[in-house]
């Protein structure tokens, strides 16, 4: 698809209406809207990002969107090419399950430091928003509590490498993650209830391989909606 048939979406608005980018620096607005157009399907493995239409498309400089794309680069989202600009890179089903597995290890490795460092009130925050996980009914509001229960985790770790990890980790799915992917909901509800159990009976390993399996399991299911959406280079994977 050439860059001048394309119609750009706008770039502040999210699948459920609201608007995800507002609050976020430049640089970190563009990588996430070049993410957006990979999954949805506008650029695609080998395309030439059009850095002039993206900072167009967002009312930035160029100065920022070339930030976003070493950040991108960094990830393996893009690949730059000397004197032949940015080109998107090809992602397989490896690529995605390695990563989950990779956010498996670093939450996993939080919980069992929260343990070990003995966090005092740990197990009553985790219990109420447990609690709220259960009964929440939309993806967005499963999505928010998910968070503050890793949150939580990560803050009693108080291991600050931890924390410089995880924001090097971009998400692979840009929006409203349950609501992409609505069959990540119950091994996520699940295996924050077996990380709450271990965490409440003291068990740092179980805890850490609560984190382990459930990672596993929701990125399983982002395999399948990747592969669903046809994002996968089908060369590389015959290629594998």
């Amino acid at each position: 698809m050439s860059v001048a048939s394309w119609s750009f979406p706008d770039p502040a608005a999210r699948s459920d209406g609201s608007h995800e980018m507002v609050r976020r620096s430049s640089g970190d607005q563009a990588a996430l809207y070049i993410r957006r157009l990979i999954f949805d399907g506008e650029l695609r493995p080998g395309d030439r990002v059009p850095q002039d239409e993206v900072a167009k498309a967002l009312g930035i400089s160029r100065i920022p969107v070339r930030e976003a794309l070493i950040a991108l680069e960094r990830e393996g989202w893009v690949t730059n090419e000397l004197h032949r600009g940015t080109f998107i890179s090809s992602m397989d089903e490896t690529a995605v399950r390695d990563h989950y597995a990779l956010f498996g290890l670093i939450y996993g490795f939080a919980a069992r430091m929260a343990i070990l460092r003995g966090s005092e009130g740990l197990v009553g925050v985790l219990g109420e928003i447990h609690a709220q996980l259960m009964a929440a009914e939309t993806p967005e509001e499963i999505g928010r509590l998910t968070l503050r229960f890793h949150g939580a985790i990560v803050d009693a770790a108080a291991s600050p490498p931890t924390k410089v990890l995880l924001r090097a980790m971009s998400a692979l799915v840009p929006g409203p993650f349950f609501a992409y992917v609505p069959k990540a909901i119950d091994p996520e509800r699940r295996g924050l209830t077996a990380t709450l159990r271990a965490i409440k009976q003291g068990d740092p390993e179980q805890a850490q391989a609560a984190y382990v399996t459930m990672m596993q399991r929701v990125g399983e299911q982002v395999v399948r909606l990747f592969r669903d959406r046809g994002l996968f280079d089908r060369r590389a994977e015959d290629n594998s």
